[in-house]
């Protein structure tokens, strides 16, 4: 990783008067922390990395407490307004254009919504010229507060996907979770392109939407539910967790800035309820002994909501 990914990144910082920073990056880009860091100690910034887990701009770390003036988190864009001590760059990816040859034949509609994450939301307007010259016109809208840019979607929050006005979506991304998400969420037809193999699939949910079942079903008759309530601030919902606690007897709810499999096992409850980071549910739900279920999932396991209504968790 070099200063190309995000060229104004100098400049902002000696706006700032900034000669420490404390340096957060999420997974896919931690390895490549110490060349950034490199790269900036060369031009006299002094670096801390943030080695603890980042789940998005919902999981902000505090530069006071590593001795930095400035927390430079990459990789996501603000939620709503961002503190004075944060600078968030998303670390733009470009790719070919060429590549959404690949997803043509696959597209159904000639009018379409256009979603990606924060890495590729620089490309938007390139990407809509290349579908319509194309034959394919193509509509991007920002996703409200948690997902400002046009066309950005995260795995907590859908909102640019329902207020795209179209039938059938093209997501531009890697991995299935979001395009996955944005199908549950929306039922929409998801085309998804892989802007760095090429691979396209139309997206099919009904192996998770088995899994999910298949999860419900083995909490059935749990003897406690552990309501899990995050204390990073990005992921708290007081108010879901008060319903929540509303629909049985049987439920305590757990404070938590991390979730792990050991921490879920030394707790002992039967099954569990997420409220913190929404893809927690679904992504780890392998390395969990105990069925972790996400809010709507409760909901139909209380018998509030029916099955033919599930929906996948947001945060709004």
């Amino acid at each position: 990783m070099s200063l190309k990914g995000a060229p104004d990144l100098l400049d902002r910082l000696k706006a700032r008067g900034v000669h420490r920073v404390l340096v957060q990056a999420p997974e896919g880009l931690k390895r490549e922390l110490p060349a950034f860091a490199r790269a900036l100690k060369e031009r006299g910034i002094a670096v801390t990395l943030s080695g603890d887990p980042c789940y998005g701009a919902c999981d902000l770390a505090r530069p006071d407490v590593a001795g930095g003036e400035l927390l430079l988190h990459l990789g996501h864009a603000p939620l709503g307004g961002p503190p004075e001590w944060a600078i968030f760059d998303p670390w733009h990816l470009d790719f070919p254009l060429e590549v959404l040859d690949n997803a043509l034949p696959l597209l159904h509609d000639p009018a379409i919504g256009l979603l990606t994450t924060v890495q590729h939301t620089h490309l938007i307007d390139a990407v809509v010229t290349y579908l319509s010259a194309h034959g394919v016109r193509a509509t991007a809208v920002p996703g409200g507060d948690r997902a400002p840019l046009r066309g950005q979607i995260l795995g907590c929050s859908y909102a640019a996907a329902r207020g795209c006005g179209a039938r059938e979506v093209l997501f531009i991304g890697t991995g299935v979770f979001h395009p996955l998400g944005v199908r549950l969420a929306t039922g929409l037809e998801v085309v998804a392109l892989d802007p760095f193999t090429g691979v396209c699939t139309r997206v099919d949910a009904s192996r998770l939407l088995r899994q999910r079942f298949a999860i419900i079903e083995r909490a059935r008759g749990a003897a406690s539910f552990g309501i899990l309530v995050s204390e990073k601030t990005g992921q708290r919902r007081e108010a879901l967790v008060k319903y929540l606690m509303s629909l049985t007897d049987l439920a305590v709810p757990v404070r938590v800035n991390e979730v792990t499999p050991d921490l879920l096992l030394n707790l002992g409850f039967s099954a569990y309820v997420n409220t913190a980071c929404p893809r927690l549910a679904y992504d780890d739900q392998v390395r969990f002994f105990a069925p972790v279920l996400s809010p709507p999932e409760f909901e139909i396991l209380c018998g509030v909501r029916k099955w033919e209504d599930y929906a996948i968790d947001e945060i709004t």
